[in-house]
């Protein structure tokens, strides 16, 4: 057990134990863990990640030369062809998704020094890949504000039993989950942009493209209309597209690489906060270190940790300084793991194995009787 808390362990139907990280208080603080990193970890180099981006984008041109002018040559008959578009597909969704992680951090200013370059860098990244970036910027920043909140969260905000959808028990099967997975990654982050569904509830309906709607405040609407003013330019702009090279065209090249980052963003998002071994805290409990160490590291393999600018293995240090640059995020999570101790949370399980846990195990929050009020954690006992 780590310093100033206790932890418990949780036994899982599967039969394997996960051992719950403390909820007690920290005895440390966050000028401590500050202090533990090595002080040049906070340094923002406009040319090393002008250097990331740049390498983000030329991988994305090649692969759309590949796209647009070494497909076409292969015979359409057969599976060569075919072979290739998926190849393309898979390669482009995970490259943009690395251009997506970039302007993320735009949003977070690890970008550079800048504020104003940083935002205006982030507002075209994020346009071009339908992201509404001051919007999704507001409220992913209130998001690290009240990480693990039950009352103010703002991603993949948790229910209590009595509050379950009709279709919770649904879930609680392999064919329903099957299907609730499917369309978590399909249209998952599209939903949420729209209709915040798994998001913090709000008095009316709250979407990310309304300057007006209940999730922005007065002085962020104007920029908020900025926002959508750039996602009409892009839409625009493929509406040319698909009009001088077709419909069809734009959704092979551009279309389906966009579901593969769409799918990226849920997956990431869903298994860094939705664990069956993170607690979540009602306000009488909840305060932002215990936050924003409600969260879990977990290992994509070298090819996608570094594809994806290490935003998997790195999360707990993300939330406790999210303006870090992402190339001193694994220096940093290394310096931070001893004083953390039982309250750093790794997940080494397969990436399919703890989608596929999750969905069964967290379908609601509860308390438990070995804990205090206030601290819930997930269950699936219906």
């Amino acid at each position: 057990m780590g310093p100033g808390g206790r932890s418990t362990t949780r036994e899982v139907k599967e039969g394997h134990a996960i051992q719950r990280p403390p909820t007690d208080k920290p005895s440390f603080t966050l000028a401590q863990i500050k202090k533990a990193i090595p002080p040049h970890c906070f340094d923002r180099s406009l040319i090393k990640s002008s250097y990331y981006l740049l390498r983000d984008l030329a991988i994305v041109a090649v692969l759309l030369y590949f796209s647009t002018a070494v497909i076409p040559a292969i015979p359409a008959a057969g599976l060569p062809r075919l072979a290739a578009w998926t190849l393309y597909w898979v390669a482009q969704g995970c490259a943009a998704t690395g251009v997506w992680v970039i302007a993320h951090e735009c949003g977070h200013h690890a970008f550079s020094d800048y504020p104003l370059l940083n935002d205006a860098l982030g507002l075209v990244l994020h346009s071009w890949l339908l992201v509404p970036y001051f919007s999704w910027k507001f409220s992913h920043r209130r998001h690290h504000s009240n990480n693990a909140s039950l009352e103010r969260d703002e991603v993949f905000v948790p229910q209590h039993k009595a509050t379950l959808p009709w279709y919770a028990p649904c879930i609680c099967n392999p064919v329903g989950r099957l299907l609730f997975l499917a369309a978590l990654l399909a249209i998952g982050w599209p939903v949420y942009l729209t209709f915040n569904t798994k998001g913090r509830a709000y008095p009316r309906w709250a979407n990310h493209f309304d300057p007006y709607g209940p999730i922005f405040s007065d002085r962020e609407r104007v920029l908020v209309l900025v926002t959508d003013v750039g996602l009409l330019a892009v839409c625009f702009a493929l509406f040319k597209l698909a009009a001088a090279f077709g419909f069809w065209w734009v959704v092979r090249v551009y279309g389906v690489p966009l579901l593969v980052v769409n799918a990226w963003l849920v997956l990431i998002t869903y298994l860094h906060h939705t664990h069956v071994a993170l607690p979540h805290y009602d306000s009488s409990e909840w305060d932002w270190l215990r936050g924003a160490l409600a969260t879990v590291d977990r290992d994509y393999g070298f090819f996608l940790n570094t594809v994806f600018h290490h935003i998997a293995d790195t999360h707990v240090v993300h939330h406790l300084f999210s303006a870090m640059p992402h190339y001193h995020a694994m220096e940093a999570t290394k310096a931070i793991r001893p004083l953390l101790g039982d309250y750093y949370k790794f997940d080494a399980t397969p990436i399919a194995k703890a989608l596929w846990r999750e969905a069964k195990e967290c379908i609601f929050v509860e308390p438990m009787e070995e804990d205090r009020k206030g601290v819930l954690w997930y269950s699936n006992n219906l």
